[in-house]
């Protein structure tokens, strides 16, 4: 069985929303989409924004520094100035607990 841990509650993250976890020192971004949820990397890879505090729209989601767009899905870079993607991470709800699995 996967090494699942709870980052979070589905109260606390409302859709339309994001929040920034910390799970073995690694900051990861959570986003509600339409009551499903994705976790990706928090920092951009290009000058480190946060991409918790991005706007997203779907499952894409736009750095607030420099507008770089990344897919939730994959952590995959969509746009420039970043040229590489985030990690992603498998996201399990159980009850009202989000949890993490991290590789």
């Amino acid at each position: 069985m996967a090494n699942l841990t709870k980052v979070a509650t589905t109260q606390e993250i409302k859709p339309g929303d994001a929040k920034q976890v910390i799970l073995g020192g690694k900051k990861i971004a959570l986003f509600n989409v339409g009551g499903t949820f994705y976790a990706i990397d928090d920092a951009c890879p290009h000058k480190g924004g946060s991409l918790s505090e991005g706007t997203f729209d779907d499952t894409t989601v736009t750095c607030p520094w420099h507008g770089a767009e990344f897919d939730m899905t994959t952590g995959k870079a969509l746009s420039a100035p970043a040229v590489k993607g985030v990690g992603s991470y498998k996201v399990v709800v159980t009850g009202d607990d989000i949890q993490l699995e991290l590789p």
